[in-house]
């Protein structure tokens, strides 16, 4: 068949515009069908995973990722409204983490990605550097309290995650860490706050450590890198965790989380150019010409970047202060009413607006109860050792507070007078 008749081949369908609709339209319904058994995360049921603003901040956000959702952050010579919003982002979070001068970073599409590629810069260095005597497997000196993908990063360039035991205040133990320390030590890992029970490591002794064995020093802020922020504007005390430590080298913050934006936005920020250049992949070794990028990813959607862009302007400091001081009464009334509760235990009392609690004998009952909380149509995160709920309290959860504590009131009554135990569930899923 040559290629006129085939053009003219009356056996291909073509659709009017108005059954484009139709079809589109069922699609849509179709959608909202699938979606009707997810957790409900803007009435504010969901304590992990979602983080949700008022109204008028999520339809900029979801406009803003609309407008860019086709447009490739692979190259932004074809596309710079994406390098100037990143630019932007990346230095408000700079200016936010007390970045020094010749300070600079990336956007990343998360936690995991910036935590990856911290790795990743420290390794490179160390293999460049001829200053130090490794003779063996390159290591990474953490507490076990750091986030899980440090060990995928380990996973991935064949580096030894040596974790520390934390203290009984579940903060990292830095005399024990510095004692892990060796020739093969490329990185040393420190979190504001860490996750499972919502405390800030001791950064100021920590950086002091790095500074003496000329190491670098990570912080993950992920989840405190805006809420630390204003927190200390607002008066409330707040060790140091950010560049004013001389040896912070790296900090990343994670956008879509207590910045309030759309899922894949994170930055990380260096120092220095030359250990966020470490971070980088340059190749001219095939036949395409010339490949870089400065993450994971190569494509990469510019909708998270311009709804990051987007959330930050329209929220600015004064938006920020008052979400945050909203998330912190919050959680702070979570706290509160556990510790008056003998049933409950609080594992530490958050330095932001992380909460974590168990019961008394620290048994798997507290699974039973987060099942309990989960036929409420309230989701929580499980977690252990030892077995704890955790709750990542935000914004949102103001206004469901008073409802919240009525049903864990409700939910640890049945648990005890069940004696039941629930399953451990899992912070990520293999899908």
């Amino acid at each position: 068949m040559n290629s006129s008749s085939r053009s003219s081949d009356a056996s291909v369908p073509q659709r009017s515009v108005s059954d484009a609709q139709r079809v589109a339209d069922m699609v849509r319904d179709e959608l909202l069908k699938l979606a009707q058994d997810d957790l409900d995360i803007h009435a504010g049921r969901a304590f992990s995973l979602a983080y949700v603003p008022d109204n008028v901040t999520r339809s900029l956000s979801d406009d803003a990722y609309r407008m860019f959702a086709h447009t490739n952050g692979l190259n932004m010579d074809a596309f710079p409204s994406l390098r100037r919003m990143q630019a932007e982002v990346v230095s408000q979070v700079l200016s936010w983490t007390n970045g020094p001068l010749g300070s600079s970073g990336f956007m990343t599409s998360g936690g995991t990605e910036s935590l990856i590629l911290a790795v990743r810069s420290a390794l490179k260095i160390h293999q460049q550097s001829s200053t130090r005597a490794a003779t063996g497997r390159p290591n990474m000196v953490l507490p076990t309290s750091a986030h899980a993908a440090l060990e995928k990063a380990a996973e991935y360039f064949g580096v030894e995650s040596r974790r520390v035991p934390v203290r009984p205040d579940w903060r990292a133990d830095v005399d024990a860490m510095d004692s892990a320390i060796d020739d093969d030590t490329i990185l040393l890992v420190g979190s504001a706050p860490q996750y499972p029970q919502g405390v800030i490591d001791p950064l100021e002794d920590l950086s002091v450590v790095a500074l003496r064995h000329a190491l670098p020093l990570h912080v993950d802020a992920c989840m405190g890198g805006v809420t630390l922020t204003f927190l200390e504007r607002a008066g409330e005390p707040v060790a140091l965790w950010d560049f004013r430590l001389d040896g912070v080298t790296s900090i990343s913050v994670d956008l879509h989380k207590y910045g309030y934006t759309a899922k894949g936005a994170g930055v990380l920020v260096y120092r220095d150019k030359s250990r966020r250049a470490a971070q980088t992949f340059v190749t001219d070794n095939w036949l395409g010409g010339l490949y870089g990028s400065s993450g994971i990813l190569g494509t990469k959607s510019g909708g998270p970047i311009a709804s990051a862009w987007a959330v930050m302007r329209h929220l600015g400091d004064s938006g920020y202060e008052e979400l945050t001081a909203t998330a912190r009464r919050a959680a702070l009334r979570l706290v509160d009413h556990i510790e008056r509760l003998d049933t409950l235990t609080l594992r530490a009392r958050p330095d932001s607006t992380l909460v974590c609690f168990g019961l008394p004998d620290d048994s798997e009952r507290a699974f039973a109860l987060a099942d309990a909380l989960w036929s409420k149509g309230w989701y929580v995160d499980r977690q252990s050792p030892p077995p704890s709920l955790h709750a990542t309290v935000n914004a949102v959860h103001e206004s469901v507070m008073t409802e919240f504590l009525r049903d864990l009131d409700h939910a640890v009554v049945a648990t005890i007078a069940t004696g039941t135990s629930g399953s451990a569930g899992a912070y990520g899923t293999v899908d």
